[in-house]
């Protein structure tokens, strides 16, 4: 287990929090992507990020489609078109 850091800095772990599907997709640059990694290598709760949303993308690409009844369907309707109408 890798050991605590005591000069973590936080606003980083948030900025890589707001560009992990980015780097999951390979939609960065890559000085922004190699930064990135050897900040999750460094970081327990990033990689722990990280890894929660893989396995996340991973199970609604899995997923099996099942259609909306017709009944909820209409509901959402009326809900949207006339919020005044529950």
């Amino acid at each position: 287990m890798r050991e605590k850091n005591h000069n973590h800095d936080h606003k980083k772990c948030i900025s890589i929090f707001k560009r992990l599907s980015g780097y999951i997709d390979g939609e960065l640059d890559e000085k922004t992507y190699e930064e990135m990694h050897k900040h999750i290598k460094e970081c327990v709760k990033c990689e722990v990020c990280l890894e929660t949303l893989r396995r996340t993308v991973e199970l609604c690409r899995n997923m099996k489609t099942q259609a909306v009844p017709d009944r909820l369907r209409e509901r959402l309707k009326t809900m949207i078109y006339d919020p005044s109408n529950p």
